[in-house]
């Protein structure tokens, strides 16, 4: 029997917190929240196999394997034995000593041991680059002719690397190739609870969306996230987290360096197999002093960390490492969508050190701000009789400091698109709000790669049902943020500028495209065009190019859309977008910028919005089984001759049912020109359904719900 006895957390412990995320759990997460297990061996153990991998440069196609293994004898004699190795086909073995109690790692270097130099291996790659590829490594420790103990993980062929740009950027290559990391930050369940199918359908989204990279701020998950990240090709940010004991250096005890070496350790060996891990990063607000930091240096070389060590999320340089290469400036306020693009780095601007959030350098943590998810969600997160108005159960579900409330954010909707006349308006707005900001964002810093190498927004999802950060909600409902996320990173995809009208194509796939045709349209709120223009041209691999300039029009409405198309040879589309523009400008008060916003001077207005004719559009449906999964089918058309704008669809479990979630669908939140028809799909597990059948749920801006 094994007792423990545990104890609440203090603000001395070397614990995690949950900043200003959500409110703090009443146990502050004391306890054992992982899976506790007991592993029997003989004389001697395996831990942590790795196989680190490094490639000749430039050509890239000779891998140069190093396999090594923490090997512990827990008895109290010495012991010889041999430590064999298998990938696949390839096997190798080595003698080995080690003295009563001793661990020690042991590792068949690619000089030493020839086969381990493969010739053009099936590599792992990032999914938005190719094939994660796995291999699998099978070990053994005998003795005396009699097995002690066996291991058998999964590796990926893969080397990261890094390096400082120009702009002092921290730009990342994998297996030679560039990479603009674009990802989200992830959060826990508040009370730690762990559910594998949940964790799935999680990896679906981030898959869906585009993103390539989730980052982990101090709660480093359990191993099937991670080995779940490898086999969906999902890089992954590890670190310590910010604004607690870890990062308060000045109070620590010797017992405090001990025991953060030791977890950090742990860590590394757990972690370094992994073919996700993209970096670690030692500091998260702040780099630790030099003492520290050379200490955790010195544990991820003795334990041979594979990727880029950064020193912290921040632009913060060290006197160890120098520059950190990446910049925490925010924003995490509301912003308007012309704030990725006006800032520059040789600008006057000051949020943090490294400038503000602008689309150069490395972000690791920024955000358009709050993200109110659907009224559905509002509805399960609210009691009834405090669901409007906006209230103090509301902002319980803000955050915490500078971020309690989401008044800027409410002050802004009102200003741009009117004022809200219930929690329904509000929450369809507030999509409206999120589509635009996160389009903006993520487009900004993909038009500017490599001058911008990075972007992670803050955050990915909640660890508790809330109204600020994420691109999806608790509930796993994806609202306006998910699809302009997704809409901004397809793979080919024509983007607006918003700080000089222009037209850019960026492509995020590597592999060269040619004969596209790219077209712009005008339109003014009663769809009368005002402008047409096209572009023929080819998009190389990872590529971004400004097309061609928008001019001043005259006799705009107040508000008035462009419309962009991309058709490869075939005339397929394959890249769009479409955006509502106002002939107020949105400025910005720079000067009054701090380190979470920079104020909003003068509003764009989208009011003229309201008077948009209401339509009814023609809807058709089908489903269908694949596998586990049911798809729907929806065709929709508009048959009147104004714009049917932001259209919501929804799968429900039989009419008037139940919003079936998680869903995946192809688009949604998109408008449609007149005489425009489109079918969109919706794919989810059929499970969800029960016994009920798949009812389509529409609704939009000026679309009649049915």
């Amino acid at each position: 029997m094994l007792a423990v006895e545990v104890y609440a957390p203090t603000d001395t412990d070397l614990a995690i917190t949950f900043v200003d995320w959500n409110p703090a759990p009443p146990d502050k997460e004391m306890g054992l929240w992982r899976d506790v297990y007991f592993a029997t061996s003989g004389p001697v153990a395996i831990r942590y196999p790795t196989v680190l991998t490094h490639f000749d440069s430039p050509n890239n196609d000779r891998a140069h394997l190093t396999v090594t293994a923490l090997l512990k004898n827990g008895s109290n004699q010495p012991v010889k034995g041999t430590l064999n190795g298998k990938i696949e086909n390839v096997e190798f073995v080595q003698d080995v000593e080690l003295a009563s109690g001793e661990s020690k790692d042991v590792t068949f270097e690619p000089e030493k041991f020839p086969q381990l130099n493969l010739a053009k291996p099936r590599l792992w790659w990032p999914a938005q680059m190719g094939t994660p590829n796995l291999h699998d490594l099978h070990m053994e420790f005998d003795v005396n002719g009699k097995l002690s103990d066996k291991s058998d993980t999964h590796f990926g062929i893969r080397e990261v690397t890094s390096e400082l740009n120009a702009n002092n950027g921290r730009l990342f290559t994998i297996n030679g190739k560039k990479i603009l990391i674009r990802g989200g930050g992830w959060s826990s369940d508040m009370m730690l609870r762990e559910n594998s199918q949940r964790l799935q359908d999680e990896f679906r989204y981030v898959r869906d969306m585009g993103l390539n990279t989730i980052r982990l701020e101090g709660k480093l998950e359990h191993e099937e996230f991670f080995d779940l990240a490898d086999r969906q090709g999902i890089l992954i940010m590890a670190g310590w987290c910010c604004c607690d004991h870890w990062e308060h250096w000045a109070r620590w005890k010797p017992q405090d360096y001990d025991i953060a070496k030791d977890s950090l350790q742990d860590q590394i060996y757990r972690l370094r197999s992994h073919p996700s891990l993209v970096m670690w990063m030692n500091g998260s607000d702040n780099p630790p002093p030099p003492d520290v930091e050379e200490m955790y240096l010195n544990v991820e070389k003795q334990a041979r960390w594979p990727n880029p060590v950064v020193s912290s999320a921040t632009a913060k340089p060290t006197s160890v490492t120098g520059e950190s290469g990446v910049k925490m400036t925010g924003p995490y306020e509301y912003i308007a969508p012309s704030y990725w693009t006006e800032d520059a780095k040789s600008g006057p601007h000051h949020c943090n050190p490294g400038g503000c959030g602008g689309a150069y350098g490395f972000n690791t943590e920024t955000s358009p701000g709050p993200a109110v998810p659907p009224v559905e969600s509002l509805r399960a997160m609210l009691p009834d009789d405090h669901l409007w108005p906006i209230d103090d159960y509301w902002n319980y579900h803000a955050g915490g400091g500078q971020f309690k409330t989401i008044q800027v954010y409410t002050d802004a909707l009102k200003a741009r698109y009117g004022q809200a006349d219930n929690a329904e308006d509000f929450g369809f707005k507030s999509q409206l709000m999120g589509y635009e900001g996160i389009r903006a964002m993520f487009e900004a810093y993909s038009r500017d790669k490599y001058t911008a190498t990075g972007v992670i927004q803050w955050m990915l999802n909640n660890a508790w049902p809330s109204i600020i950060w994420h691109l999806y909600d608790y509930y796993l409902r994806p609202g306006g943020g998910y699809f302009g996320a997704k809409k901004a990173m397809e793979p080919l995809h024509p983007v607006y500028s918003y700080d000089d009208r222009s037209i850019w194509l960026v492509s995020s796939q590597y592999q060269d495209v040619r004969g596209l045709k790219l077209t712009a349209r005008i339109y003014n709120i009663d769809m009368a065009e005002k402008f047409s223009k096209e572009a023929s041209l080819d998009a190389a691999a990872d590529s971004t190019n400004k097309v061609f300039d928008l001019p001043e029009l005259q006799d705009l409405t107040p508000v008035y859309f462009l419309v962009l198309r991309l058709e490869d040879t075939s005339g397929k589309v394959v890249g769009s977008n479409f955006y509502w523009l106002s002939t107020k400008p949105e400025t910005l008060d720079w000067e009054k910028s701090n380190w979470y916003m920079t104020p909003t001077a003068s509003y764009a207005d989208y009011t003229e919005l309201r008077t948009l004719p209401k339509i009814a559009l023609k809807v058709i449906s089908r489903t269908e089984r694949k596998s586990e999964d049911s798809v729907t089918h929806v065709t929709l058309e508009n048959p009147s001759k104004s714009l049917a704008f932001f259209i919501r669809l929804k799968v429900d479990k039989g009419a008037g049912g139940e919003e079936i979630l998680p869903v995946l669908w192809e688009d949604n939140y998109f408008s449609l020109l007149p005489g425009e028809k489109r079918e969109v799909t919706a794919t989810y597990r059929a499970a969800e359904l029960g016994t009920a059948k798949p009812s389509v749920e529409v609704k939009g801006w000026n679309v009649a719900s049915q």
